[in-house]
Order: C-alpha cells, then sequence, then structure tokens
C-alpha cells in the first residue's frame, strides 16, 4: 500500500531537483518504498523534454526515482496528468522541482488529512530561500482582481485593497485556516478527491490549473486548508523565467480562461481586452525609451517579448 505519491515536472532545473529529491528523502517519517516505514512513498518525475542533464541525473543519482520523459514540452498540467495516471497513493502530492522539503513537513501534511476527512487538498506555509514567506494563499479571484492583481495597474499601485483581499492579507499567515485555493508549488491533494472531480484542466497549459481545481472541489464540499506548521521552501519562477515571453503568454491566456469558464464569454472577452490594451501600453513605454537611447537592448528585448504577447491576442489554442 501506497501512502503518499509526490509528482514533480521538471523543466530544465537540475539542480534544483536534486535539492528537492534529497528533501524528500531525508524527510523524517518517509520510506521511499523500499523498507518499512511511517509513510511508504513513491516519487514520479516527469521530464518536459529537458536539455539540461536531468534525465541523466535521476538516472545515476535517484534509480529509485519513477521517471517519464517527454520529447515534447507538453506543459505542466498534462505532465503532471501523465504522472497522476501512475501513482498509486492515497494521498498526492503536486511538488514543483524548484521546492525543498523542511524537515518533517510531509509526514505532518499526511496526519493532518488523515485527522480531517473533509480535506481534499491542503498547502503548506511556503518560504522564500532568505526564510521570508510566500504569500500561497488565495480567495477566488472577481473582475476587480481581473484588472488589479499581476497587472500593469498592480505595479502602479502594489497595495492596493483589492490585492490584498486576494491575498488574504487580512487573515495572519501563521494561522491554520480554510481558503479558496492555495499556490500549487506543494500542493497535497486526496485521492477521494481527485476520483470525484478527476485532475489538472488541460487547457491551461500553465498556471491557473491548481485555482481551477480548488474551485471544483470546494464546489463539490471539500475543503481547502493553509498548514502553517509545515514548511517548504520555494525558488519561486525558476522554470518559467527561463521562457520569459512563454510566461507572459501562458499566465495570461491562463486567467481569460479562467474568467471564460466561470463569469462566461463576456467577461473573459473584456479581460482579455484590458489585458492585450496594458502590453500595448508597455510596448510603447519601451518604444519611446529605446527612442531615446536608452539601454536599447533590454528594450528592444522587451519590446520583442511585448509584441509576441499581443500577437497571440491571447487566444487559447488547444
Amino acid at each position: 500500500m501506497i501512502d503518499l505519491s509526490v509528482l514533480i515536472v521538471n523543466w530544465n532545473v537540475a539542480p534544483l531537483l536534486r535539492r528537492c529529491l534529497t528533501s524528500i528523502a531525508t524527510s523524517p517519517g518517509i520510506s521511499i518504498c523500499t523498507a518499512k516505514g511511517t509513510l511508504q512513498t513513491e516519487i514520479i518525475v516527469v521530464d518536459n523534454a529537458s536539455s539540461d542533464g536531468s534525465l541523466e541525473m535521476l538516472t545515476h543519482e535517484f534509480p529509485w526515482v519513477r521517471v517519464i520523459p517527454n520529447p515534447v514540452n507538453v506543459g505542466f498540467t498534462r505532465a503532471n496528468n501523465q504522472a497522476l495516471a501512475y501513482a498509486r497513493g492515497r494521498y498526492v502530492l503536486f511538488l514543483n522541482p524548484d521546492a525543498e522539503v523542511v524537515g518533517d513537513a510531509l509526514l505532518i501534511m499526511v496526519r493532518y488529512m488523515e485527522a480531517h476527512p473533509d480535506v481534499g487538498a491542503l498547502g503548506p506555509q511556503l518560504r522564500y530561500p532568505d526564510g521570508r514567506i510566500q504569500s500561497s494563499r488565495r480567495r477566488f479571484p472577481t473582475l476587480a482582481t481581473a484588472f488589479l492583481e499581476s497587472t500593469l495597474l498592480h505595479q502602479w499601485w502594489p497595495d492596493n485593497p483589492v490585492a490584498r483581499q486576494y491575498y488574504l492579507a487580512d487573515w495572519p499567515d501563521d494561522l491554520e485556516q480554510d481558503v479558496d485555493w492555495l499556490v500549487g508549488a506543494c500542493l497535497l491533494v486526496r485521492r477521494k478527491a481527485i476520483e470525484q472531480i478527476g485532475g489538472f484542466d488541460e487547457r491551461y497549459f500553465m498556471y491557473s490549473e491548481e485555482l481551477d481545481w480548488c474551485r471544483r472541489a470546494r464546489a463539490v464540499g471539500w475543503r481547502i486548508v493553509y498548514l502553517p506548521t509545515a514548511q517548504v521552501i520555494h525558488h519561486e519562477g525558476s522554470s518559467s523565467g527561463q521562457a520569459i515571453t512563454a510566461r507572459h503568454i501562458h499566465f495570461n491566456t491562463s486567467k481569460v480562461l479562467y474568467f471564460q469558464k466561470y463569469h462566461g464569454r463576456w467577461i473573459a472577452e473584456l479581460v482579455r481586452l484590458f489585458l492585450l490594451a496594458t502590453y500595448v501600453y508597455r510596448w510603447g513605454e519601451e518604444a519611446a525609451k529605446w527612442l531615446a537611447g536608452h539601454k536599447r537592448p533590454l528594450r528592444q528585448e522587451r519590446m520583442a517579448a511585448y509584441a509576441a504577447v499581443l500577437r497571440t491576442g491571447l487566444r487559447h489554442t488547444p
């Protein structure tokens, strides 16, 4: 009987993946399916066509990890669903390769789930490598959130009340609490919840997939819990930071798709046009700085990225 399946999707972050796997293997109470232990655990890594030696590292250093190599990058959601098809655990942990388990966090999380059978998913407190708390709790986004969180307006007004509400800034970081959804860098999910509502919606290439999953889980009565007594270090954006243009495209396309799915076509169209308008503004701002001769290589790089976003129209492509 497997208690815990740890699913990791990797793309070109071999050094961080090594630290991630080592932190799991040395976590108190974890047995990687080789001997009797507190939690019988399996680890499945899906590699999305990495070119940094990740597969070779996995073969030589972590032979107990089940590896699924993809010849192309199929996206974060589809790759997680690939791993999910092989997972046998009573609990499934979706874990980013740039995350490191602190102490007995895995044992704490599973024990909490066992004591609270109405909890469908929970997440630990995420921390940056320097020890600062990383925001990971969220309320469901509203139309105001679409305009004032992770947008140009948010850059101009970072501490706006809409974003603070969205981030649950009115609740302490050290308080165990029910939330609408959690950032998916480390998300422990009950097998029964997956059997009831399925895996991730693969229309999201990456971003918003955990928001969508938690919303579906909440809709059928499962609780989503933030558990700060368990902690995980997260080197945020290590994979997506390698492809800035793609990150802009996928983040905003997923946002539009979410609003279309839960708020309707016309609201989604309003969000899409607003986001495109912000990229027109950004392109113009960079062009003006380029004409003024200010850091021209940087301005040219950003103009190309913003133009690529505009060419997609932020429309979902199957």
